[in-house]
């Protein structure tokens, strides 16, 4: 690939269409009793038996209320971060803010978000409605029949992945990015107090947790798509998260891409490609992606991610056991053989009929 002479300086999310998406009276609409109540059902769903939500809730009235006066009168601020480890199956640290402040996300995220994601590339996935692993999967698998016209030629599948992307984002640069679609002054300062609100390191960092911080992620992630699909002229791209794919015949072609994205993301966005998790393979080698693998003629779940669902499911107990079993064999989807249905058959054979 050649050199490009690329006017960075020009880059912005949303592509061709770079309109300011809200204007004054934005932020009225998202700390409105109507939204805020809306807000709350969409929050409190999956979540009634917590003590933190149930808390809020016994005098929900007086906490909305009390929430939207001070969000009118500018005397709100956030609390807080309560932090834990989960492991899924990388350990990550999440940082899980009040009930009131994740009511608040919530309300933003709830106007925010349908305006925002109309300007994201189609080939994005993660944190989008209608979008997620199996239709980015599917959509690669669509990919390998274009590239290869049907596995009758090569296509070679360039990976790679954001070193430490949550804890890496520049809050300079998407505060930048905000204010190039929102003019509405109270939302903007809102948005800079919650983006401020936490730090990994000075002026960087984003918590895995809040709702805000998927909506936020896009929003950083919208310039590299849009370089790469209408600068680079990259046909088959797709990214979920930090993880992003391009397929092509030819691998000096997507070496060349290599470079150019690092360019990019040292350049303008303040991130780095993760050396240890940049891949070069094959589609006859088995393309992984999102936890799955493509193959010619054939896909199959990650080997990884099998051995660690059998194995827990192993050492669960009954209950656990059918709280879990669906949603292991929801994640695997359209890829659950039968040789592997039956192994999961022979460690729960009470919980399904083979």
């Amino acid at each position: 690939m050649n050199k490009r002479n690329f006017n960075w300086g020009e880059l912005r999310g949303g592509g061709l269409n770079r309109r300011v998406l809200f204007h004054s009276g934005t932020f009225a609409q998202i700390v409105s009793l109507d939204n805020l109540f809306l807000a709350w059902k969409s929050y409190r769903k999956g979540k009634r038996g917590k003590k933190d939500v149930q808390r809020f809730e016994f005098n929900l009235e007086d906490s909305i209320f009390q929430l939207h006066e001070d969000l009118v009168s500018g005397q709100y601020r956030p609390s807080g971060y309560q932090q834990f480890r989960i492991t899924d199956p990388k350990s990550r640290l999440i940082s899980k803010a009040s009930v009131r402040d994740r009511l608040f996300h919530q309300a933003i995220y709830q106007i925010l978000y349908p305006e925002f994601d109309k300007t994201f590339i189609f080939d994005s996935y993660s944190c989008r409605n209608k979008k997620g692993t199996h239709r980015a999967f599917n959509r690669l698998v669509t990919f390998t029949h274009q590239v290869s016209r049907n596995y009758t030629r090569p296509c070679w599948a360039l990976k790679l992945d954001i070193k430490k992307f949550f804890d890496s984002i520049d809050h300079h640069i998407l505060r930048r990015l905000l204010r190039e679609r929102i003019t509405d002054p109270d939302l903007l300062h809102h948005l800079y107090m919650i983006i401020g609100s936490f730090e990994f390191s000075p002026g960087k960092g984003m918590p895995l947790g809040n709702l805000t911080s998927q909506l936020f992620a896009n929003v950083y992630m919208d310039p590299l798509d849009n370089c790469i699909k209408h600068e680079l002229k990259v046909k088959h791209y797709l990214r979920y998260a930090d993880d992003f794919m391009i397929l092509s015949t030819d691998p000096h072609y997507l070496l060349g891409c290599l470079v150019e994205i690092d360019v990019l993301l040292k350049a303008k966005l303040k991130l780095r490609i993760h050396p240890s998790k940049v891949t070069l393979r094959k589609l006859s080698e088995g393309i992984d992606f999102v936890g799955y693998v493509a193959l010619p003629h054939y896909q199959l779940p990650r080997r990884k991610t099998v051995k660690r669902m059998l194995r827990n499911l192993k050492v669960a107990n009954a209950t656990d056991i059918e709280k879990s079993l669906p949603s292991c064999l929801g994640h695997l989807g359209h890829v659950c053989t039968n040789k592997l249905l039956k192994k999961f058959h022979d460690i729960t054979p009470q919980t399904f009929d083979f």
